[in-house]
């Protein structure tokens, strides 16, 4: 099947592992890359959130905590921090580290670094994106949730929070996109993810442009699913006189 000197059928070949054709090859990191993207989110949200929620406490300690954990993932190159993860953390932690290389699986020591760094990576940049939430909400609300009697922990999850998150969707939204785009990275530790898979399959089938316009398609299909959902999301929690709200 032959289209612009393009040879499609590659994919309904036998990949050269025998796990199937490379059309399911690909899937296959696909799904590592689905897999992956979710787990680190779900890091990255939850820490994100608790380091982002700090750094408005009355607190000065807690805020230069939240801050140096921030500056710290921040500002360290995310290739550097994956090999930190990898190759220099189960060599430098005793027990855990001989036990992390001798008794998991080679694959899910990959996905284990590869996840830890993704969701610390870009915590860092949710908890400024959680600040800045927190803060473009007006110092009346809390005093006003402060004055019902709430607790400040009450005030942040009744009052703040629910609004703060609401504000942040599009950069929350972004910040997923971001972290499927720099899962490619695990490529580099040896993880069968999406990106991985498309450049054995130009390696072994000499078909390179085939193989990353399927894998740029597949990318997109994912932006376009969550992009498609991020919508929908903002059109049913806007808040009037917010950003994307109703006046």
């Amino acid at each position: 099947m032959l289209a612009a000197g393009l040879d499609w059928s590659i994919f309904l070949q036998p990949s050269f592992d025998q796990s199937g054709n490379y059309l399911t090859f690909l899937l296959t990191g696909l799904k590592w890359t689905i897999y992956l993207s979710v787990t680190a989110w779900v890091i990255a949200f939850v820490f994100g959130s608790f380091v982002g929620l700090l750094r408005t406490l009355p607190n000065s300690l807690c805020v230069a905590l939240a801050a140096a954990y921030v500056e710290l993932f921040r500002n360290i190159p995310l290739l550097v921090q994956l090999f930190i993860w990898y190759f220099v953390f189960p060599e430098i932690i005793p027990v855990l580290g001989t036990w992390f290389k001798q008794s998991v699986n080679p694959l899910l020591q990959q996905f284990i670094a590869a996840t830890l760094c993704l969701g610390f990576f870009t915590s860092a940049r949710i908890a400024e994106q959680v600040r800045s939430g927190i803060e473009a909400i007006p110092k009346g609300q809390r005093l006003a949730g402060l004055a019902l009697g709430f607790t400040l922990l009450q005030t942040y999850n009744l009052v703040i929070l629910p609004v703060a998150y609401r504000i942040i969707i599009p950069t929350l939204t972004s910040e997923f996109l971001n972290v499927v785009k720099n899962s490619a990275v695990a490529s580099t530790i040896g993880l069968i993810e999406l990106s991985r898979q498309s450049q054995q399959l130009g390696e072994f089938t000499s078909h390179w442009y085939e193989s990353f316009i399927a894998v740029t398609l597949l990318y997109g299909a994912i932006n376009l699913t969550v992009m498609v959902l991020s919508r929908y999301l903002e059109r049913f929690s806007r808040l009037s006189g917010y950003i994307g709200g109703r006046h």
